[in-house]
């Protein structure tokens, strides 16, 4: 569906949308960011320092520890192969811009891999996602000046379409929004080197879902974990030591393509 489209369906239901919105705000369960570790060491081999950065999906909501959240499934993944030094950097609520201001307050310091999640509040706040593609690049390249890493991955804004917290037609409406958003990012990426972008497994279903039905449980982060950890692994040359890593190419789901 075009963006033109989009914006006519967004014109005609947005009283409909406006008090669907209202209702999952005031129902919807809050679940806390999940307590644990946000720095650490893990496995053996040559060294990757990997810093997972972004909303509450970097964050880990959902999951009962951090070492069963994104970055922790993760880092099990990658340590098989390396030596992963990791941190997260990340609080539920951000949109681009919050993200932008908390990396930027962030120390400099030298990481091999960035994971990006970031694009669930900017797509409920209907950020336009031409406009959402241009934070993107905001982002990478404050990324790149303070942290300077070799390959950055976007992760894409993940399946709206499946939050059952969310009520049709609000929800589907979201979904479109958001396969916008990362169809314009993946069109900026598409000639850029050392920038990757990684689509959520397609599903429809409550499997690996949260208690609140839009954040990841354990078993969602694991999996997402294990697509992005092959993103990641297959950028590495093996015959390389160190953190030599090679310019990838974009990691794209065709289910979601």
């Amino acid at each position: 569906m075009s963006a033109n489209w989009l914006r006519l369906l967004l014109w005609l239901l947005w009283p409909l949308f406006w008090l669907q919105a209202r209702h999952v705000r005031r129902v919807t369960l809050r679940l806390p960011e999940p307590p644990g570790q946000r720095t650490g060491v893990a496995g053996s081999g040559s060294l990757v320092r990997l810093l997972v950065a972004g909303d509450s999906g970097a964050a880990g909501v959902g999951a009962p520890t951090q070492d069963l959240a994104l970055c922790g499934h993760l880092v099990r993944c990658l340590s098989h192969h390396h030596r992963v030094e990791w941190c997260v950097l990340a609080a539920k609520g951000l949109d681009s811009a919050g993200l932008l201001q908390l990396l930027n307050q962030a120390p400099r310091r030298q990481f091999d891999v960035v994971v990006l999640s970031m694009g669930a509040n900017d797509a409920t706040g209907l950020c336009a996602p031409l406009q959402w593609a241009v934070w993107q690049t905001r982002l990478a390249d404050l990324i790149d000046q303070r942290f300077a890493p070799a390959l950055l991955v976007h992760s894409a804004v993940p399946p709206i379409h499946a939050c059952q917290a969310l009520p049709q037609p609000l929800r589907y409406f979201l979904g479109l929004w958001a396969r916008q958003m990362n169809h314009c990012l993946a069109e900026r990426l598409s000639e850029q080197a050392g920038r990757t972008l990684q689509w959520h497994p397609a599903t429809t279903t409550q499997v690996g879902m949260a208690a609140d039905g839009i954040h990841p449980s354990s078993e969602g982060y694991a999996t997402w974990a294990a697509g992005l950890s092959t993103c990641i692994l297959v950028a590495f040359d093996p015959e390389q030591q160190g953190s030599g890593i090679s310019p990838p190419a974009l990691c794209i789901d065709d289910a979601q393509a």
